[in-house]
């Protein structure tokens, strides 16, 4: 009986070191879960500020994009409005004369 308890024991023992064995383990597993989520929240914050970044570039890439396009429509009309003005400078004359 005594050997019986004794056995048993040992059992409980060695179930209790392996049981304490697997819960560090698991512990260890759940740090480097907890690091991985911390790193994934600040990818998380890099991304939206790169995201932000972005969309400023577009915006001024656009708008230097558009800039000789209005330039280009500014000489146009000052060349119609030229054209114009000579036009009627020249008929102006011709009616005077």
């Amino acid at each position: 009986m005594a050997e019986d308890i004794a056995v048993k024991v040992a059992e409980i023992d060695q179930r209790s070191k392996s049981n304490t064995h697997r819960l560090d383990k698991v512990e260890e597993r759940q740090d480097n879960l907890d690091k991985l989520v911390s790193s994934v929240e600040v990818l998380a914050t890099r991304q939206e500020t790169v995201e932000t970044d972005v969309k400023e570039i577009k915006s001024d890439v656009k708008a230097l994009t558009e800039r000789p396009a209005k330039r280009w429509d500014g000489i146009v009309d000052k060349l119609i409005w030229l054209a114009v003005s000579g036009a009627v400078g020249f008929l102006a004359a011709q009616i005077v004369r």
